[in-house]
């Protein structure tokens, strides 16, 4: 997946279109991830000796990956990110980075 954990994203599809925030959770296998503020739902919770007044509480539900976009950390706006090889000189070892399609810099 090219999203992980801790990205700042946006929501480009579905009701929360236009919505973004930070990833809070991945589900690979699944290809859906949670993100903080969006996509929220209510659940009805009993009473609990941890809640004791119980009601109705609003949580993120999760999202399909393919609904989200990457946002640039320089220039703020949403981008596709695509992967690329770099050659360790020393060791000879390859190794993958995210970067950007659109300018080309490496996100970290």
């Amino acid at each position: 997946m090219k999203i992980k954990k801790n990205d700042m994203v946006m929501v480009i599809a579905g009701n929360s279109k236009g919505k973004s925030g930070k990833v809070l959770r991945v589900y690979p296998e699944k290809q859906r991830l949670i993100i903080e503020g969006v996509n929220l739902v209510s659940r009805h919770r009993k009473p609990t000796q941890t809640n004791p007044q119980g009601g109705i509480m609003r949580q993120e539900a999760p999202i399909h990956i393919s609904n989200v976009m990457l946002i640039d950390s320089k220039s703020g706006e949403p981008t596709r990110i695509g992967k690329a090889a770099i050659i360790d000189e020393n060791t000879g070892k390859t190794r993958f980075v995210r970067r950007s399609v659109a300018t080309g810099e490496t996100i970290e």
